[in-house]
Order: C-alpha cells, then sequence, then structure tokens
C-alpha cells in the first residue's frame, strides 16, 4: 500500500512550563521556559526531528499557545494537517520543576483541555491508511470519548494494515487516581485501569512501557508475570524500558527471568531530570523500527536518545537530530557529561536552528548610533528625534520590501538605543533581526551594558541574532588581543546558553596594513578560542579573500549559517564591484549596508531639508539600486 507517512501520533499536545531555577520547590520557582509538550507532541516532533514522516493527530485551542504547538510541529517538519484547533477549549499546559534527579513536582492543567475533544471528525479512514503506523498514549483511552475515538482510529489502521503502537504513558492523575498536586506519581494499582488496557492491548503490533506501566497493564507488581499475561493477550512486539539499564524486548515467549530477554545496555551519564526520556526513547525505536532496521540499532537509538534528554532541561527540545545522535553514538562512551561536551552542544545548537536555512539576505542596517549622534549634532537637532527617523527609515523599507516582493529575505539590524520601537514593529514577522551589544567605536571591545551580557539577553525576543563588531587584526599585541577575546568569549557562552545567534563583524582598525590573508587570518584566531558564530559581517573581499575565507568557515565550521557583506559607508560603485567578488563564493550569503543608503537622506531630514515622504523616497530607492546590484553581481563575476 501507498504509506505516505511513517506514523500518526494521537494524544496530548501542550505546552511545558519547566522551572528555570534547579533544586527548587514548585511553589518558589521565579521563571519558567516553555516548551512543547504532551508525550504523543513530544514523540511525533523527536520522530519528525529524526528524520521520520510524524503526523500529529490532535486539538489545540483558538489561541497563542495553540499557534505554538502547531508552529513548533511545523518547525521540526511533522505534518499539522490533523492539529485541529477546538474553538471552546484551551490547550493544555503542564507546569513543573526539577527538585532533584529523580523528583520533578508536576502540574497538568487539563480540565476539559482542547486535546480531550478529538473527535471521529477530526480524521478520516484515508488519513490513518496513509501511513505506516498509529501511535497512541494511554492517556486517550482515560475517557469514554477519548477512548471511543482512539479505538476508531485503531478500527482504521487494523484494517489497512497500519501497524498499532501503544506507549503505555500512565499517569494515575490523568485517570482521576491521584490528586491535582501528584502529577509526578507513576504508579497507583486500579484494577479499572488494568482491565481497560488489557481490553486494548490485543489490538497492537507494539506496546512499550516502563516497568510501571507493564505492571498496570498487567495487573500486578511482577514484572515477569505481567509479561505473560500480556502475551497470553497480544503477540506485539513489547518493548521494556529500564531506565539507565537500558531496554529488553519481547517478540516471542516471555521469558523466566528478563536477564534472558533480549536487552541492550543503556549510556551512563549523569542525570538532570528524567521527564521526557521515554518520549524521546521512543522517538528514538521508531527511528529504526519502522526502517526495519534490527533491534540493536532500534534500541542504540531509543537509548542515546533517552540518555541526551536526561542530561538536558526540558523535554521535545533536547531531542537530538540525526547527525548530533550519530555523532553521539560514535563517541558516547567517552561522554559522560553530555550537557558539557562542546562539539556534542555544539552541534545540537546548530542543527535544530530555526529556520534551518536563510535564503540570500539584503539586510538594512541601521544599528548605528554614534553616527546618528554625531549627524543630530551636526544638524543642531535633538537626539529626541532619532527614533522617529529610525522608525520612518524602517516604514520606507517595509513599503519597499512588500511592494518590490524581490527574491531575497529582508533584514535589519537596529539598536535598542534609539530604534526600540522600530524593533518592536519588525519583531514577529518573520524577518532576520539583528541587534548590537558593542559599546560602539570599542577597542578593546567592551559590551553595552557591562560585563553581565546574558542578564541581558534574558530580556531580549529568541529570534534576535545577536551583533558585535571587533576591530581587530591577527597582529595585534597579545595582551590586547587577551582583553577581547575574554568579551568574545564571555558573549559567545551567553549566546549558547540563552539560544541566540551570533553574528561577529570583524573590521581591522584604520589605518593598519591589510592583505587578501587578513580577514580570515583574525577569523581563525577566533575559532582558535572555541567560538563558533553563527554568521560572519565582513569588509569586502578580493576572489582570493573570499577563497580564504571560504576554506577556513568549511574546515571550522560548515554548519556556520555564512557571511554577510558590510558596506563601511562606501560609494555604491565600489559595493557593487565587491558583489561581483563576491558571486563565486556560496559562503557570502548577501549584504548588510547603512549608511550608504541612508546617511545623506537621514543628515537631510535632520537638518528640515527633507520632509517625511522625501527622507522615505531616497531611502527605497538608494536600497532597490543595491539589491538590484546584488541580484545581477554573478553578470559580472570576478574570478581574477
Amino acid at each position: 500500500m501507498n504509506k505516505t507517512l511513517d506514523v500518526i501520533c494521537l494524544g496530548r499536545a501542550s505546552v511545558d512550563l519547566y522551572g528555570q531555577q534547579i533544586g527548587d520547590r514548585l511553589q518558589d520557582i521565579a521563571s519558567f521556559a516553555k516548551s512543547l509538550g504532551g508525550s504523543s507532541c513530544n514523540i511525533a516532533f523527536g520522530a519528525a526531528r529524526l528524520g521520520l514522516k510524524a503526523s500529529m493527530l490532535t486539538r489545540v485551542g483558538d489561541e497563542q499557545f495553540g499557534q505554538f504547538i502547531r508552529e513548533e510541529l511545523a518547525r521540526a517538519g511533522c505534518d499539522t494537517s490533523h492539529v485541529v484547533t477546538d474553538p471552546e477549549r484551551l490547550t493544555a499546559l503542564a507546569i513543573l520543576s526539577i527538585k532533584t534527579k529523580q523528583q520533578f513536582p508536576l502540574l497538568f492543567y487539563r480540565a476539559d483541555c482542547a486535546d480531550m475533544a478529538i473527535d471521529v471528525s477530526d480524521f478520516d479512514e484515508a488519513y490513518i491508511a496513509s501511513s505506516k503506523a498509529l501511535l497512541i498514549t494511554g492517556t486517550h483511552f482515560s475517557t469514554a470519548h477519548v477512548d471511543n475515538v482512539a479505538r476508531q482510529a485503531i478500527s482504521y489502521a487494523r484494517s489497512n494494515q497500519t501497524k498499532v503502537i501503544l506507549d503505555i504513558d500512565y499517569r494515575p492523575v490523568l485517570w482521576g487516581l491521584a490528586r491535582p498536586g501528584e502529577g509526578d506519581n507513576r504508579f497507583v494499582g486500579n484494577d479499572n485501569v488494568t482491565a481497560h488496557l488489557q481490553s486494548i492491548v490485543p489490538l497492537c503490533d507494539l506496546i512499550v512501557g516502563t516497568e510501571e506501566e507493564v505492571h498496570i497493564a498487567g495487573g500486578s507488581t511482577d514484572t515477569i508475570d505481567c509479561l505473560k499475561t500480556l502475551r497470553q493477550l497480544t503477540d506485539a512486539v513489547i518493548v521494556l524500558k529500564r531506565g539507565a539499564q537500558g531496554c529488553s524486548i519481547f517478540d516471542g515467549q516471555i521469558p523466566d527471568s528478563l536477564d534472558d530477554a533480549f536487552f541492550v545496555q543503556g549510556v551512563q551519564v549523569e542525570v538532570l531530570n528524567v521527564l521526557g526520556a521515554g518520549d524521546a526513547f521512543l522517538a528514538g525505536f521508531l527511528r529504526g523500527w519502522l526502517r526495519n532496521e534490527s533491534y540493536e540499532s532500534c534500541c542504540a537509538y531509543a537509548n542515546a536518545c533517552g540518555a541526551l534528554v536526561v542530561s538536558r532541561h526540558g523535554c521535545a527540545p533536547a531531542v537530538p537530530t540525526p547527525e548530533e545522535l550519530d555523532y553521539y553514538l560514535a563517541q558516547q562512551h567517552n561522554i559522560s557529561r553530555p550537557d558539557l561536551d562542546p562539539q556534542l552542544n555544539y552541534l545540537h545548537r546548530v542543527t535544530t536552528r530555526h529556520p534551518a536555512s536563510w535564503p540570500e539576505l539584503c539586510i538594512l542596517a541601521f544599528d548605528h548610533r554614534k553616527q546618528f549622534i554625531d549627524m543630530a549634532e551636526a544638524a543642531g537637532a535633538s537626539l529626541s528625534r532619532l527614533p522617529k527617523l529610525k522608525q520612518l527609515i524602517l516604514a520606507a523599507y517595509q513599503q519597499e520590501v512588500a511592494e518590490q516582493q524581490l527574491p531575497v529575505q529582508a533584514g535589519v539590524l537596529i539598536d535598542d538605543t534609539f530604534g526600540q520601537d522600530a524593533l518592536n514593529d519588525v519583531t514577529g514577522t518573520g524577518w532576520w533581526i539583528g541587534r548590537p551589544v558593542e559599546v560602539p567605536a570599542s577597542r578593546p571591545l567592551e559590551l553595552e551594558g557591562g560585563r553581565s551580557i546574558g542578564s541581558r539577553l534574558v530580556s531580549w525576543p529568541r529570534a534576535h541574532v545577536v551583533k558585535c563588531l571587533i576591530f581587530m587584526h591577527p597582529q595585534d599585541e597579545a595582551a590586547l588581543w587577551q582583553q577581547q577575546c575574554r568579551q568574545l568569549d564571555e558573549l559567545y557562552r551567553a549566546c549558547c546558553v540563552s539560544g541566540h545567534e551570533l553574528l561577529l563583524e570583524v573590521i581591522p582598525p584604520a589605518g593598519s596594513a591589510c592583505s587578501d590573508s587578513t580577514v580570515a587570518e583574525a577569523m581563525l584566531l577566533i575559532y582558535q578560542q572555541g567560538i563558533k558564530p553563527d554568521w560572519w559581517k565582513l569588509p569586502p573581499q578580493s576572489p582570493a579573500g573570499w577563497q580564504l575565507v571560504s576554506k577556513l568557515i568549511a574546515k571550522e565550521a560548515p554548519h556556520c549559517r555564512g557571511v554577510i557583506l558590510l558596506g563601511l559607508d562606501a560609494p555604491a560603485s565600489e559595493l557593487m564591484q565587491a558583489f561581483r567578488n563576491s558571486a563565486a563564493f556560496p559562503i557570502c550569503r548577501g549584504f548588510a549596508i547603512g549608511r550608504t543608503i541612508f546617511a545623506k537622506a537621514s543628515q537631510d531630514w535632520l537638518a528640515g531639508k527633507l520632509d517625511d515622504a522625501g527622507l522615505q523616497q531616497q531611502i527605497r530607492q538608494n536600497y532597490r539600486a543595491l539589491t538590484q546590484a546584488w541580484l545581477a553581481r554573478k553578470g559580472g563575476a570576478s574570478n581574477d
């Protein structure tokens, strides 16, 4: 049969609010980090991130959290065509903290939530038939309504050679067997739940659970007895998750001892939090199982995914990508602390970025502060006019982008000194947005707001790229370089923690002797400190210089997003030649130019020689000319 999907996940879709203070009581948590949550949703997300064609079948609320879930799934590559918006109910929430390695106080806000209102009208037989497998988690058998919906989906699956997977996913509180504050309680025995689950297992091809979950399904606290009970009811493959020990698989007769089962040893890591590890485990297992790989491979993927997630903060965001997982599988016995391994963390950072790639960027840079102050003072204008000027510049640019519909990505570099209102206006539009952190013209480098750059980034939208200009030369004195390097290292580490991308702008000091290799040599010094920015912003290079820069990035940081050309207030004719010089080198992704576009018009506006409309007309004309030159650059590429 034509199966266009690997797996459909039916079940919980929620937003997790994770306490950021480790070791604190939930009632004492001061701040929370938001991420996608819900067992089924985590598995769908993880399966998609690992390369499977996954689809999510659920409901979310008609509000911002529902939109967040849909967008996060889509970013991971998960099909959201059957994420239905419920007009009456809210998206579910899970609020939790990490008290110890095994204790995570957890509150489920699921009273009449959207995902429990999923209906048989939300899908049809053709949709279920389009998938190799249908996965349902235990919570979606816990009420009469969702039980009926889940069984209808199973009926469609069994009629169309779609394998049925049960993730037991037992949460006593969600079956009404524990008080609301006991969301972290993993086991309460109950004959009714056992009987209910035992009516489902005969319909399954794969059953996955921890020992406690097998106990509720089997009706006792003896794991082997429970497995034998389940085997009497079903021929399904049973996967037993055994935590740090690893996992066992039962695809035939149940042995008298767990030691006699097929077993793959787990990976020993330092545990931060076990929540979400089971979902990652199952996503990893499905990566192999749905591709008909060996049990050894399935379990290796599963154990590694679980180990990585228990070492990190959060559930879905902690799931590895294929490149990251493959690296870890090759090195896992040498990495006892995945959370501290530089290469593993780098791979996780750069292979989970959104978007995965950007098209060519033609960025308007007006993050200048000193230059705008100088222009205002020269014109005798008040600095209080600068925020309005920056909003006018942005509005002109937005109008030009909307009307011209050029085949490039719009982007801006804007400061928060005079451009905060402009930043707020453009944030959330999907544009590339960069924002400076350096004290203008500082050498050695200083950061605005002092040394605590991490505390400053807390208030920045995650989509804002951190831009830092450093004036440096490869022949700088050692003491100067050490001072600048210390600031760069602090900034890079802060970005790694906050999740912001970093753009480093490297400019040799005015009057310094430069050759084709100067910029590449300066970049190498930065790479040698373990600093790998997501973007570089560089002065125009000769073809020989571009060759050196391209080879360096390919060797040191092949996941680098690319290089953006800066303008340095150069005449348009010089910039056009710079564009042609870069044309043969794909690492150059576009430009971020400012003064060539806005300087003269802004000076005249501040001096009262131009009105708002005249300012904006000139901004648009100058940007259009540069963008057209960028698009035409390959017609005259220089390869000298």
